[in-house]
């Protein structure tokens, strides 16, 4: 068997606040969106942006934290490995979501006045 790696690391800004629920077994995951802009000259010289955004999915302990530290437009390190899950809605469409579901998660930047975060933890 071939060797594989599926691994993610973005940098980027919190997009909508972390949304924490927790799974019938008790164990919480938190959802939240990164969004990492890339900038570029075009061939005419105007500078653009494109900002890609990133579905976060994290379980347990760094749920717990992802959901206590993150609040909108702070800048975030996060890694983890890309998973795309599927579900039928009530209408029965069919529905797709590429997610990051996150191992780690650092906090690069955040507003004065925010609690303090204690280090990384990697819980999946």
């Amino acid at each position: 068997m071939t060797a594989s790696l599926n691994k993610v690391m973005v940098i980027g800004n919190i997009g909508r606040p972390a949304e924490m629920r927790y799974m019938p077994s008790g164990r919480p995951v938190t959802c939240f969106s990164v969004g990492a802009t890339r900038a570029w000259n075009s061939e005419d010289g105007r500078k653009q942006e494109e900002t890609e955004w990133f579905h976060v999915v994290a379980w347990g302990d760094l749920a717990e934290r992802c959901k206590r530290s993150l609040r909108e437009n702070h800048q975030v390190y996060v890694e983890g490995r890309l998973q795309t899950r599927s579900w039928e809605t009530e209408d029965g469409s069919r529905q797709l979501r590429t997610e990051l579901v996150a191992s780690d998660m650092i906090l690069l930047s955040r507003s004065t006045g925010d609690e303090d975060v204690s280090s990384p933890a990697v819980d999946e």
